[in-house]
């Protein structure tokens, strides 16, 4: 996946200058990004605050780690299984 040219924390700004008035269209011209960017953007961060952002990051972060140690568990029970159904 492609990195962002944009922290989490520029997004937010830009967001905020919208809120505050600034045209949308002269938004897009001024960072130099397209109109699904800016909404997509707005989808995920809109209401945001940069502290907000920060924490959204550590709990997707946490969430990636519970999945991936859930997955191996549960391939760890399942090799279990079939080992003791083997010997029955």
């Amino acid at each position: 996946m492609r990195k962002s040219r944009f922290s989490e924390h520029q997004i937010v700004q830009i967001l905020k200058e919208a809120d505050v008035g600034v045209p949308v269209n002269e938004l897009w011209r001024k960072y130099g990004i397209s109109s699904a960017t800016y909404y997509k953007w707005k989808a995920k961060y809109g209401g945001l605050e940069a502290s907000d952002v920060q924490r959204l990051k550590t709990l997707e972060i946490e969430n990636t780690k519970l999945k991936r140690m859930y997955a191996e568990l549960s391939l760890v029970h399942e090799a279990f299984k079939d080992a003791v159904a083997k010997k029955l």
